[in-house]
């Protein structure tokens, strides 16, 4: 059949266990143009699904075998972004609504007339020609920057050619790299580019927040489940149904939630705290770390099953300092962000020693710290032009990361005593790991009271 046909007689699955109902609903709308085929159950639809395409459905919420809110997600699982109509009586527009919520376009209730149903149909299809024809311009400009990301280094091509080629696909994707590297943008970028970008993007950072609040974070609660639990919570996997749940520092998870966040990916369905009944969800996963993973499932940190059901595909983002030559568009965008926010602020640019000083430094807090400087020397600076004298002494003297991966001058020539060497050396070692106190106590191998009585001394 050709395309122009298939836009003149668009083919309509129509499921109602009524068959009087059913045989005249699709008898009426093949009258109105559309080729239709009608089934009496859920199984019977999906297995028309995967036999032959559809541009829409219609289902009756309540089928003697299933039920229409059930097949709609499996529906759309095997057909994405297929466009569904749920016919319900008056007594079930509660179930109506969780459709519609669950991804149904539009429900009707019974009876009505066919008019409205051809009226909603056909926006539905229009609604579902948009969406293939944006899909269709973002893959013809895959080779553009993604909007949020900055770069033009062979490190950030690579980074955007991988994007293009992932964002649409229906995979877990692990985001590799160092604190402040901009992980959580890319992840934004994936689900933008991806076929879910009209529903929500979640984002949980896993390390934020204590592992008994956070297992009711991800998988909701009941009401009652805990002190303070007056009204039930859906979680946030349940929020970001039909979207992107975004997992930052996953590598922080603890050892019960990666059972638990394990069973979610392999079931597609979650359990709140305190609750008896499960519920599907239909969620992609991205997840993001600075830690090294494998060597956490060697040591037997993180479980191996879950860290190869998260790592299909894994996308490792640079650090700033191995993409210099971007150093200067990320300032030039930092600073007209900068110069918006504070539009009375004085500086109008950064002078040429100044950019010089930020191209060599080392940047151990990645395109985070330079976003963060750059705002803060706009909004502190008297002068139109910001000079090197006004950069922190760190970018411009050996006391702060040296350029090129040289180590920082810690001691000079004096002999000090050992509690002044053991602060600057915990000192430095918070900035290479960009700030975050956990991950350098980890690496110095003493708990974060230690390092943080070593570093305040």
């Amino acid at each position: 059949m050709s395309d122009e046909r298939k836009v003149l007689c668009p083919r309509v699955l129509l499921v109602d266990d009524e068959p009087e109902w059913g045989d005249a609903l699709g008898e009426q709308l093949s009258r109105r143009g559309f080729q239709v085929r009608v089934v009496r159950d859920a199984a019977t639809a999906l297995a028309q699904l995967e036999a032959r395409p559809f541009d829409a459905m219609v289902t009756d919420l309540r089928l003697e075998q299933g039920d229409g809110v059930s097949l709609m997600v499996q529906a759309q699982e095997l057909v994405p972004q297929l466009p569904t109509i749920v016919m319900t009586a008056y007594a079930a527009i509660d179930t109506a609504v969780e459709a519609i919520r669950r991804g149904a376009f539009h429900y009707l209730t019974k009876p009505f007339g066919i008019d409205e149903l051809v009226l909603f149909l056909r926006r539905a299809l229009d609604d579902r020609r948009l969406r293939r024809e944006t899909g269709e311009l973002r893959r013809r400009l895959g080779d553009a920057t993604p909007e949020g990301l900055v770069g033009r280094s062979p490190a950030m091509r690579a980074v955007f050619e991988m994007i293009s080629r992932v964002a649409e696909a229906e995979v877990p994707v692990l985001l590799t790299g160092e604190t402040g590297t901009g992980k959580s943008t890319i992840a934004a970028a994936l689900h933008g580019r991806s076929r879910r970008a009209s529903a929500p993007f979640v984002s949980v950072n896993c390390a934020a927040i204590p592992e008994q609040l956070l297992e009711s974070e991800l998988f909701g609660h009941a009401r009652g489940a805990f002190t303070g639990a007056t009204q039930a919570s859906p979680g946030l996997f349940a929020e970001a149904d039909h979207g992107t749940l975004f997992l930052d520092e996953i590598g922080e998870l603890q050892p019960g939630l990666q059972a638990k966040l394990l069973h979610v990916l392999e079931r597609g369905v979650v359990r709140p705290v305190g609750g008896s009944r499960e519920r599907r969800v239909n969620t992609r996963i991205l997840a993001a770390t600075n830690l090294d993973l494998e060597s956490a499932v060697r040591s037997r940190e993180f479980r191996e099953d879950l860290y190869y059901r998260l790592a299909l595909v894994v996308l490792e983002v640079p650090p700033l300092r191995d993409r210099r030559e971007d150093i200067p568009l990320l300032i030039d965008s930092f600073f007209e962000a900068a110069r918006r926010r504070y539009p009375t602020a004085a500086a109008r640019r950064f002078g040429d020693d100044a950019l010089a000083a930020l191209i060599d430094y080392r940047w151990p807090g990645n395109v985070r710290e330079l976003s963060h400087l750059v705002e803060r020397l706009v909004l502190l600076s008297r002068s139109e032009v910001i000079g090197a004298a006004e950069l922190p002494r760190a970018l411009t003297s050996g006391d702060g990361p040296a350029s090129d991966g040289a180590r920082p001058v810690l001691f000079g020539d004096d002999v000090l005593p050992l509690r002044e060497i053991q602060r600057r050396y915990a000192r430095w070692a918070v900035a290479q790991h960009g700030g975050v106190k956990a991950h350098a106590a980890r690496a110095l191998e003493v708990d974060i009271k230690t390092l943080g009585r070593l570093v305040n001394e």
